[in-house]
């Protein structure tokens, strides 16, 4: 068993895994409640232009405005080759589209000469709403399909990297040039190394057709209104996973099997026979040992086999993964025993960040190392762990502080994100006030008030460990206190009230 796609649907919730030689390497989540919204395209309205910001907000009909850069309304080349790889290598994301050339658009215009209030146009969303952050929206259109991908607004050809025969290259390059329309764009994807000229043909013409309806679509179609709706996450993953490369898609019921099933057949009848129902007692991602995976996939700190850890912490700017020796004390040399802790950790941070498909500016503080050959050797490591990531990632030299400082293309929210939220009680903080910070600040209100409050007594309903320790250890704390104001406290365990809320009750 080498890769499989492990499909787990349900009414409710649709889960999809990939496993690789028995490890979970990406997980995929849709829920009908919080359907995902990248691929679709929208007639869209522009509600407020920001020439400060050289952005606009759009209101493609949902709740929050989506937001539309200047690059993504200009034309532009500085991302076109990468785009163009992330597509053919069927990178089961969207990106920014490719910005090659849009008619009747010039370059260097600034936002507010392109776009007005209450101006009308076609956009496309290439990144889900993160936060409190809207939809990222481009005016750029991609269209992919199983062996290509269509550009509609950009004249351009491009071939996966992955396709490194130089032959088959420019053969492929040749057919394309042959059957598509002047000043269209596609892409290669690596799936089409092993298509016919047919199957390729069959894509455009497909793809051609799409295209079509939703311009027809668009002119019929208010400010607001979804025009095209991108496949859902089962047949996403299916284009832009399944290829020969992978051995099996395992489908757990049965009307999933078959859409799953006819999908393939129209666009790659050769692989249907890898498609199989899961029949098996054992749900089928506790078969793969997936559900185990995605748990231990929201903790904190991950244990390394060598006995040393790491811990990531995500922030809103960035994330920080510390690298620790943990239980591992080595043999003799502590040079030896860091630098396979740091070793160790590499291949778990490049497998921890497309798993739980952390993105942004990225902070390893890895143990230092004084040998500079041991910097180098774990620096080439790590760009060497990260070549089966499917988003673009930028690693910068070990520091002089011993940090790595990377970049990973963010696509779609981290899995956190997709599976937790902010706790109620700590807001996310993820620390709440200890019990002695709680029971002195009740004892500072309570000497300051004292002076204006003519009663004798003083009731106060605390959390129980609160409560706990006022009356033990906090005792003669508090009998100083009722001789100071001339008042009795009583001190009233409420099992209903959070650790850091109290009530005071004078009378």
């Amino acid at each position: 068993m080498a890769t499989d796609l492990v499909i787990n649907a349900t009414l409710y919730e649709t889960r999809i895994a990939v496993v690789e030689y028995g490890n979970l390497v990406e997980f995929y989540l849709e829920r009908p409640a919080e359907k995902g919204l990248v691929g679709n395209i929208y007639q869209g309205k522009v509600v407020r232009v920001l020439p400060g910001m050289q952005a606009a907000f759009v209101d493609i009909g949902i709740d929050r405005t989506g937001f539309l850069y200047v690059d993504d309304v200009l034309t532009s080349t500085v991302e076109l080759d990468d785009i163009v790889r992330m597509h053919a290598e069927g990178a089961f994301c969207w990106l920014r589209p490719p910005p090659d050339y849009v008619p009747h658009r010039v370059s260097g215009m600034n936002i507010e000469d392109m776009l007005t209030e209450g101006q009308e146009l076609l956009v496309q969303v290439c990144k889900e709403p993160i936060g409190t952050k809207g939809a990222r929206l481009t005016c750029q259109i991609t269209l992919p399909c199983r062996n290509l991908v269509f550009m509609p607004m950009t004249d351009h050809i491009g071939i996966s990297r992955k396709i490194e025969d130089e032959g088959l290259r420019n053969r492929l390059r040749k057919e394309i040039e042959d059957l598509r329309p002047a000043g269209t764009g596609f892409i290669v994807r690596t799936a089409a190394e092993f298509a016919s000229r047919e199957c390729m043909e069959a894509d455009m013409e497909f793809l051609l057709h799409l295209w079509r309806e939703i311009q027809d679509n668009a002119k019929n179609s208010p400010a607001g209104t979804l025009v095209h709706r991108d496949l859902d996450i089962i047949l996403r993953a299916v284009r832009d996973i399944f290829s020969p490369n992978v051995d099996r898609i395992v489908v757990d019921d049965p009307k999933t099997y078959n859409r799953v099933f006819n999908f393939v057949e129209t666009f790659a009848p050769r692989l249907t026979g890898k498609i199989h129902l899961c029949d098996e007692d054992t749900p089928v991602f506790d078969y793969y040992g997936v559900e185990v995976n995605i748990n231990h996939a929201l903790d904190k700190k991950i244990w390394l086999r060598c006995g040393g850890y790491i811990i990531i912490e995500a922030t809103e700017a960035l994330t920080v993964i510390d690298v620790n020796t943990g239980r591992f004390v080595g043999k003799n040399d502590l040079e030896q025993t860091i630098f396979k802790t740091n070793m160790e950790a590499v291949k778990e941070i490049a497998y921890q960040l497309r798993l739980r498909n952390i993105g942004g500016i990225i902070i390893i503080d890895f143990i230092d190392m004084e040998d500079e050959s041991h910097r180098d050797d774990m620096f080439r490591a790590l760009k060497e762990a990260v070549k089966n990531d499917k988003s673009r990632v930028n690693i910068l030299k070990v520091s002089e502080f011993g940090l790595v400082q990377m970049t990973r293309k963010r696509n779609r929210g981290a899995l956190s994100q997709m599976m937790c939220e902010p706790c109620p009680y700590c807001r996310g903080e993820g620390l709440l006030k200890s019990r002695r910070t709680v029971c002195y600040e009740i004892f500072r209100k309570i000497s300051i008030a004292a002076k204006k409050m003519a009663v004798p007594d003083v009731r106060l309903k605390v959390h129980p460990a609160v409560a706990d320790l006022m009356l033990n250890e906090e005792s003669g704390t508090v009998d100083n206190i009722e001789k100071k104001i001339g008042k009795r406290l009583t001190i009233v365990p409420a099992h209903d009230l959070h650790v850091e809320k109290y009530e005071i009750v004078w009378g």
